[in-house]
């Protein structure tokens, strides 16, 4: 098997009547008013909503079903001072969702704790062990954040142990739903929220808010201080951003501000965490996804996500430097993982003629380390194109992880592959699943026969989609500023991809053994574009159609257009 080189061009550029429509009734340039066409955005109504970002915009989360449950019980919790568990995820979703929750309650006086599972020790999702320890401690309601739907097993512990349920939750849920005092799932057939994407942490800002709102009705705040919302909304940009949702509606609102609260954020562990990964100035989705959740997700990977929850809500400068401290550790230990892994895969595709003929991917060993399989899943299907499922197996029982993409929805196709699995759940394009080690060659099998059914030869040629054709005089800084009112950039809002044609080459270099250098001549006009990782791919045309995007280039004070190399071919 080798890596896919091809890309498709789904080049569907708006009709000019409409452009010209939209810009004559919004007072919006043609080339923004192209780039809005070509997302959905067809109204003039419509496009000051996407660009306004204003959290007003945000919908009532009473219209999630069971919020007017969760909120009565937590308030009565509230004001009795029954002590209250919240139970998260090890990744970045769960982790900002955790540090939500416990960091409201604890700010309206409530007496609450919190519960992660060891990824290693116990895995993902609600144990029987946890539940019992929090009922130890006291707990007399248990709020799941971002994990929960399919814990039924778990649900019913809860009720024999006189423990209230709430599950909080994003991961597509079954037809029947855990027997809990409250399910709030913006996925359950029956719930009214108009915007179905939310992240974990999505849904537990979505609950702060219901929780505010009728504690505000009672007067709870005449003798205290109201918690500000705002200052939570850094925790929500981590954890949607690292989840990989669309970056659309209410998300897009969260996020925008989210990022404005990471840039200037009072929080100490946040401080910490950008100064140990070098970040400053104005955080964007790229460090986030880059730089600060790699960090808080490398503890939960390889030991305990603990230590990010504590980093998050520590009010302590010289604690919040030494986690951060932990964490950077951790993290330089997942990539050498990730590295070693990854070899591992990639030699074992190259040389096993099994997969020549492949629509999936799916590898085993029990030398891998389950904590950071997912990461390589997702590395692999960047290279091949392909629903990729790695498996790390241990005494006899094997974790896996999953990526997938456009055409093949992972979840369903392991809910058809149930019988040969132990446990699974997830999203569309991403999943985990356990299975006995015996049953793995099953397993691959029938997911491949899936695979084969559903995708065809186009379906594995990566897609890249074209919004605007551009002309050279349009590179421009002034162009990129017109672009930025787009941001955030992202899952389901990517940054506008141009395509130019017959553009003249002029020179093309290799930097540093990985990426490719043109120059190009379109119009009179010359300019210069790089192409990350694509050393391969050194032009043998000279007149080409390209595919780039447009960004900032800011050094030494000076700032430049910079074009990225997204695609190229020979012209027609």
């Amino acid at each position: 098997m080798h890596p896919v080189r091809e890309r498709r061009w789904k080049i569907a550029l708006p009709d000019d009547t409409q452009v010209k429509c939209l810009s004559a009734a919004s007072s919006l340039p043609l080339l923004l008013c192209r780039l809005l066409v070509s997302r959905g955005i067809e109204t003039a109504d419509a496009a000051s909503r996407f660009l306004s970002s204003s959290l007003a915009e945000i919908h009532d989360p009473f219209l999630l079903k069971d919020m007017d449950k969760a909120v009565e019980r937590i308030r009565s919790a509230l004001l009795a001072g029954e002590k209250i568990c919240v139970y998260g995820d090890y990744d970045v979703d769960g982790v900002t969702s955790v540090v939500s929750l416990v960091g409201f309650l604890s700010e309206l006086g409530g007496d609450c704790f919190y519960y992660i599972p060891h990824r290693i020790e116990e895995g993902y999702g609600l144990h029987g062990s946890g539940i019992k320890e929090a009922a130890e401690k006291g707990a007399r309601i248990l709020i799941s954040a971002d994990c929960g739907i399919t814990s039924f097993a778990e649900a019913d512990i809860c009720s024999s142990l006189g423990i209230d349920l709430i599950i909080t939750d994003h991961h597509t849920p079954l037809p029947q739903l855990p027997d809990a005092c409250a399910v709030i799932n913006p996925l359950r057939s029956d719930c009214g929220f108009p915007f179905k994407s939310l992240a974990g942490v999505g849904v537990v800002f979505n609950l702060i808010l219901a929780l505010r709102k009728r504690l505000r009705e009672d007067g709870y705040f005449a003798s205290r201080k109201e918690p500000n919302l705002r200052e939570y909304l850094d925790l929500v940009a981590l954890g949607t951003i690292a989840d990989i949702v669309p970056l659309v509606d209410e998300n897009r609102i969260l996020v925008s501000h989210g990022l404005k609260e990471l840039s200037g954020s009072s929080r100490t562990g946040v401080c910490a965490l950008k100064a140990v990964a070098g970040v400053s100035g104005p955080v964007d989705c790229g460090a986030v996804g880059f730089r600060l959740a790699p960090r808080i997700n490398a503890a939960g990977r390889l030991d305990d996500a603990a230590l990010g929850v504590e980093l998050l809500l520590t009010a302590d400068p010289q604690r919040a430097a030494e986690v951060s401290a932990e964490l950077n550790a951790s993290n330089e230990e997942r990539q050498q993982l990730e590295k070693a892994i990854l070899d591992d895969a990639l030699q074992r595709l190259a040389t096993d003629p099994s997969f020549r003929d492949r629509k999936s991917i799916v590898l085993a060993s029990d030398s891998w380390h389950s904590g950071v399989i997912g990461i390589v899943a997702s590395r692999l299907v960047e290279l091949f194109h392909r629903p990729t499922i790695l498996i790390a197996i241990q005494n006899g029982i094997g974790k896996g992880s999953g990526r997938s993409i456009p055409g093949f929805h992972l979840y369903d196709a392991l809910q058809a592959c149930s019988a040969t699995l132990l446990q699974f759940g997830g999203h569309k394009y991403a999943a985990g699943l356990s299975l006995d080690e015996k049953t793995f060659a099953d397993f691959a099998e029938e997911f491949d026969r899936l695979a084969a059914g559903l995708l065809s030869a186009e379906d594995l040629l990566p897609v890249l989609r074209v919004d605007a054709e551009l002309i050279p005089e349009e590179i421009s800084l002034q162009t990129v500023e017109l672009i930025s009112v787009l941001e955030p950039f992202g899952m389901g809002n990517p940054r506008p991809v141009f395509v130019m044609y017959g553009v003249k080459l002029i020179q093309a270099t290799i930097l540093k053994e990985r990426h490719l250098k043109v120059r190009f001549l379109a119009d009179g006009y010359s300019f210069d574009a790089i192409g990350f990782g694509m050393a391969d791919r050194i032009p043998v045309h000279n007149t080409l159609d390209i595919l780039f995007s447009l960004d900032v280039n800011d050094w030494n004070g000076r700032r430049s257009v910079s074009v990225r190399l997204k695609d190229l071919k020979a012209s027609q």
